[in-house]
């Protein structure tokens, strides 16, 4: 029987390596340069590799650049990565992916980013996501089977709360908008009355950033919804979310 050398077997492990290596080889901190302030978030790719691959493909591919933050629920949680404003209504929906595979491993607590999905439908996950302004653990962790942490703000959360002052005009928050002008069917907002995605960007591409985190785990997943609610801030659906857009600012009814 044929036995490598020590030299043989040192070669193919580091090959092996190599290997493992340019597989796995998946940013993990990432900045977002909005037109109301930046922030970085490092995610789970070790933990959460089929949600992270999916959103770093959206990034590489250039598809977040230019959308718009089209839902705010105060005290609950922002949401993007869906939508873009060409200078006229209805919002415009980027091209999208097929769907990812539901990894709900950590909680939705505080500064985390998950992705959104469609309602009841827990493996629909394309390329919205949405960033927890408090812990929504008890109801995000369990509905439609969990929504997927698959990382978190480690800097700039405090541009994050600021754009959750600014006025909204049914859900989307717009600077510089008033409630008079968002009543107006007739007035159409410009480019500046939106917060801008500018630039999603690949700020540390190791693969080892996350060992400094502490993630929460989702220790619920395993257990049914009490109340089986899909309320308290809304199922975050993007498929309802985008019909919403399409209806445009120019309705007068308040979104709730």
């Amino acid at each position: 029987m044929y036995k490598a050398s020590p030299k043989t077997l040192a070669l193919l492990s580091a090959c092996s390596i190599a290997t493992l290596l340019s597989v796995s080889s998946n940013a993990t901190i990432v900045e977002f340069e909005t037109s109301q302030g930046n922030f970085k978030v490092n995610l789970h790719d070790k933990t959460t590799p089929k949600t992270v691959e999916n959103f770093l493909k959206y990034i590489n591919d250039g598809d977040y650049n230019n959308t718009v933050i089209h839902r705010l629920v105060p005290n609950f949680i922002v949401q993007a990565g869906g939508l873009r404003f060409d200078g006229d209504f209805p919002l415009t929906p980027i091209s999208v992916d097929s769907t990812v595979n539901n990894e709900p491993l950590y909680s939705n607590v505080r500064a985390t980013i998950a992705m959104a999905k469609v309602g009841n439908s827990p493996n629909s996950a394309t390329s919205q996501w949405f960033i927890n302004y408090k812990d929504n653990s008890a109801i995000l962790d369990i509905q439609n089977g969990g929504f997927t942490v698959f990382g978190e703000v480690i800097e700039g959360m405090d541009n994050l709360d600021q754009i959750a002052l600014l006025p909204l005009c049914q859900d989307i928050p717009m600077p510089e908008y008033t409630s008079e002008q968002c009543a107006n069917s007739n007035f159409v907002p410009a480019v500046e009355n939106f917060v801008t995605i500018n630039n999603v960007t690949i700020f540390n591409s190791s693969t080892t950033t996350a060992e400094s985190l502490s993630p929460v785990k989702n220790t619920l997943i395993n257990k049914e919804s009490s109340s089986g609610d899909s309320s308290g801030g809304g199922s975050l659906s993007y498929l309802a979310l985008l019909v919403l857009s399409l209806v445009g600012l120019r309705r007068k009814t308040k979104i709730s």
